[in-house]
């Protein structure tokens, strides 16, 4: 369907065609990720294959110190929560960020961040918090801590393990069928057999841990991966960590040939099915469904 852009990079430098859109879901996006541009473009693209319209509101954290985007780019061409704290959205989706090995407290927008899903509970209908925002966000929720893996999880990652029974994995058999992009250092400290009251875990895996949790009643969706990644951008982060000289190892399941760059884009189908089954409790929500 049609996914557009009310603000943005892509918007403001006319790189993302805008349609008319019959009753948009309105969808506010911080987008935490240093790639803002691909950011802004991968989700676009992701909504834009679901069968329901969205109008999508990049969002930005005022308390941040930006180091690669001018400040003043990110004020004319995104919202703070002091330009929207009135306003009412469909949904709220944080990103993951580069800050994954900080402790959250030394995080600059830490607080501001803690803000904005306090104010998210009465402004939003649903919340999906994306790898390291869903692990801050637990954090926040329920005081799960994290923890540092012993090496990058890096790859596509199959789930082994589905609840369908919960609307955010719906559509998904077992076997497999839901795979996702990780990118992660650090992990949630969480025994699945004891989980705080409140909190599900909707699917997982033995390698990966949690790969989607929710909490019904703070209407939240945790996701600890990235599916709205592209087919390209785990092997331009393979490369540039190799060019940084980090250690990396080749993505998980991603290359069918590392010497043509050849990617086999397994996720797709899974990653359009988990942003199809969000909008629909969202939609099922507005008209007073129980989900």
């Amino acid at each position: 369907m049609t996914a557009n852009a009310i603000n943005g990079f892509l918007n403001a430098e006319q790189k993302w065609v805008n349609h008319e859109a019959t009753n948009p879901l309105s969808i506010l996006v911080l987008n935490l990720m240093p790639t803002r541009h691909n950011t802004e473009h991968q989700f676009l693209t992701r909504f834009s294959e679901i069968n329901s319209d969205v109008e999508l509101t990049f969002m930005y954290p005022a308390s941040h110190h930006f180091q690669g985007t001018p400040r003043a780019d990110i004020e004319q061409d995104y919202v703070s929560l002091d330009q929207i704290r009135d306003a009412h959205y469909d949904g709220l989706i944080i990103t993951g960020a580069p800050v994954e090995t900080l402790p959250f407290s030394e995080v600059d927008y830490w607080q501001e961040l803690e803000e904005i899903i306090n104010w998210s509970r009465d402004h939003v209908t649903e919340c999906l918090y994306e790898c390291w925002a869903a692990q801050a966000c637990l954090f926040h929720d329920f005081g799960i801590r994290k923890h540092l893996l012993l090496s990058k999880l890096f790859g596509i990652f199959p789930a082994e393990r589905i609840n369908a029974e919960s609307p955010i994995a719906r559509g998904f058999g077992a076997g497999g069928l839901l795979k996702m992009p990780q990118s992660r250092h650090t992990g949630i400290v969480l025994d699945e057999t004891h989980l705080p009251e409140g909190l599900t875990v909707d699917v997982s895996s033995t390698e990966t841990g949690p790969m989607i949790l929710s909490a019904k009643q703070l209407h939240s969706t945790y996701i600890t991966g990235h599916p709205e990644y592209s087919e390209g951008t785990l092997a331009l982060e393979y490369y540039r960590d190799l060019y940084e000289q980090m250690p990396i190892r080749l993505p998980k399941n991603y290359f069918i040939d590392q010497d043509s760059g050849t990617v086999d884009y397994s996720w797709k189908a899974s990653s359009i099915q988990i942003y199809e089954n969000w909008t629909t409790i969202i939609a099922n929500k507005k008209v007073g469904l129980s989900i």
